[in-house]
């Protein structure tokens, strides 16, 4: 899918230097893949203190063999 964007060519440059890129293609589309893990890290935080937790569990006792 072509778009065209008016981004900050001085950032483009120095995240192609940063991250090794060869063409500005590749250096947004991993930013892009690190800007989605990023925010799915976060949302993992939301889960904080909503899972029920129980201490006494010992699941090397259930495992079969």
């Amino acid at each position: 899918m072509a778009t065209n964007l008016d981004l900050d060519e001085t950032l483009i440059e120095e995240a192609v230097r940063l991250g090794g890129h060869r063409t500005k293609r590749a250096t947004v589309n991993e930013a892009l893949q690190e800007y989605i893990a990023k925010r799915q890290q976060l949302g993992i935080l939301d889960l904080f203190g909503t899972i029920e937790y129980y201490p006494e569990y010992e699941p090397k006792k259930y495992r079969s063999r």
